[in-house]
């Protein structure tokens, strides 16, 4: 389950290879470094990224089942594979309902890219505990985390802000989500089931040259606000129109947090 569009996704891809930790990317590698072919299972995978992005630092024989549940996106992830040393498998899974079938069949990594902060504290602990009983680590990166720092500071910026946080804890298909309490919710209940973990910051930086996505941010934030805010819907179009007018005098920054996160079970449990 995604719920994000094939051209936000494409905006936003190089932006997520490069804000990925590398220490937690590091860690994913040493993990299975003495093997020379993996099992992967992506949920909630877009258009491929993850593979994309991560497969570099797994070993070389690949297969990857890829799971979601907007079939058009699906269907952008067949350029994917590359014979013989990558094999890549799209199939349509409600995660809210069916997740159990997701990790079903011999794998050896759970992989999940901006997903935790959408959902319930109940689905991310039926994730962890599927993954547990099959003994599977996880490596869940760009969780959102509340984080963020728009430059120059204006006027309505913690109001749009705060309105933003308060819908990400709205339900995205999975229940009432974590939203910025994902990650330390996550490490947290990891370490509860038997899972050592390695987590890093993997922050988007955006400076001037990146306007088209710092306008779809801003322009998103906008809405959201008229939702989730007491502010009039002129006060909404004048932050808008500030925020513009900084991308427009290439001074506009932003950055907005996330966290990385590799999880394995250990040895004595």
């Amino acid at each position: 389950m995604s719920g994000f569009s094939a051209e936000w996704l494409s905006l936003r891809e190089r932006y997520d290879g490069a804000a990925r930790n590398a220490k937690v990317l590091d860690a994913v590698r040493r993990h299975f470094a003495g093997q020379t072919a993996i099992a992967v299972v992506d949920l909630a995978c877009g258009t491929g990224s993850t593979v994309r992005t991560v497969g570099p630092y797994l070993p070389v024989r690949q297969s990857w089942l890829l799971v979601d549940n907007d079939l058009s996106l699906l269907a952008r992830t067949s350029t994917l594979s590359q014979p013989p040393n990558l094999g890549v498998t799209a199939r349509p899974v409600d995660l809210a309902r069916d997740l159990e079938l997701a990790l079903d069949g011999p794998l050896d990594l759970v992989t999940a890219s901006a997903l935790l902060d959408l959902v319930s504290a109940e689905w991310l602990d039926r994730l962890i505990i599927e993954a547990a009983v099959r003994r599977l680590p996880i490596y869940a990166a760009l969780t959102y985390d509340g984080r963020t720092v728009m430059q120059p500071a204006g006027s309505f910026d913690k109001e749009v802000l705060v309105g933003f946080n308060a819908h990400q804890r709205t339900d995205k298909g999975f229940g009432l989500a974590l939203g910025p309490a994902a990650a330390t919710r996550a490490i947290d209940r990891f370490e509860h089931f038997g899972y050592a973990v390695v987590q890093g910051r993997s922050d988007w930086v955006f400076g001037p040259e990146d306007r088209p996505i710092q306008e779809a941010l801003f322009e998103g934030y906008a809405e959201v606000a008229a939702l989730t805010t007491q502010m009039t819907a002129a006060e909404i179009g004048s932050w808008l129109a500030q925020r513009r007018y900084h991308l427009a005098e290439g001074r506009s920054h932003l950055r907005i947090g996330h966290v990385d996160m590799f999880a394995w079970p250990t040895a004595n449990r």
